[in-house]
């Protein structure tokens, strides 16, 4: 927990956890913003089921409906066990609903460091660059608790954008610190919000889902989005990101989208 005690999610044992004013969404005041829910359902998955000797490969979410801004059961399980690879699964339920789902695969660590490379660009870091204001049109408490830097140029639907929080994802039990990955991955969401073709206020484009595929471990706090945002002619849009920690590239991230006019 933070040193002044800020979380997004008190844990009050036995799988249950209460959200705070921190994770109020974008789009209604009384919903949660799924950014830090998927945070809560890797520490969940991390604390009922550890195996050192793996590594989160791909994070798929799907959102299964309105995440209301109350108390809040996760329930865990292996799909697929192994000693190599595993296939992992997280639901939220909210007054008897599921809200959110993670499936998430883990597979086997070893030494490739004499083949290790990757092909996407660098970003500037973020202490070369200042505090950015543009994610100020969206209301919620989530947003309002981040820091955020932009690279100059960045314009509607192509945006490179660093991210951080110095709010805790989980607080209330000192049995259940969420690793820095949990909440490295509690700040994935934002993407969608920091590219947008169109201001929010004129058109509403919430995304339906989340799919990371990493290629090695990120480091946090930063989380880095380089993110190319298309809109299609009948109503659905994508988000696509390179996602990065201050080091250089870590894998891609994709938002499915649906497009309706506000109002």
């Amino acid at each position: 927990m933070t040193a002044d005690g800020r979380h997004y999610f008190t844990a009050l044992g036995e799988g249950r956890y209460a959200p705070t004013e921190h994770v109020q969404g974008a789009w209604s005041p009384d919903e949660q913003h799924v950014a830090p829910v998927i945070g809560l359902l890797l520490h969940a998955l991390e604390h009922e089921h550890p195996r050192e000797d793996l590594q989160w490969a791909r994070l798929g979410v799907d959102i299964l409906g309105f995440i209301r801004r109350e108390e809040m059961q996760v329930t865990t399980r292996v799909l697929r066990p192994g000693r190599t690879i595993e296939l992992l699964e997280a639901s939220v339920e909210i007054g008897g609903r599921d809200a959110v789902r993670l499936t998430a695969w883990r597979l086997m660590s070893s030494d490739t460091a004499a083949v290790a490379g990757q092909e996407h660009a660098q970003m500037p870091a973020p202490s070369e660059l200042e505090p950015w204001h543009g994610m100020d049109h969206w209301d919620g408490g989530f947003i309002a608790s981040l820091d955020f830097r932009s690279v100059p140029g960045s314009r509607a639907g192509r945006g490179r954008t660093w991210v951080r929080t110095d709010v805790a994802l989980v607080g209330g039990r000192d049995d259940e610190q969420a690793s820095a990955l949990a909440s490295w991955v509690g700040l994935l969401d934002t993407a969608n919000g920091t590219a947008g073709r169109e201001a929010p206020h004129d058109w509403l484009f919430p995304n339906v889902d989340l799919t990371l595929h990493l290629h090695r471990v990120p480091e946090g706090p930063w989380v880095g989005l380089d993110t190319r945002v298309s809109w299609g002619p009948t109503g659905i849009g994508q988000t696509a990101s390179v996602v990065h920690d201050e080091q250089g590239p870590v894998g891609t991230l994709v938002q499915a989208l649906t497009l309706r006019p506000a109002g």
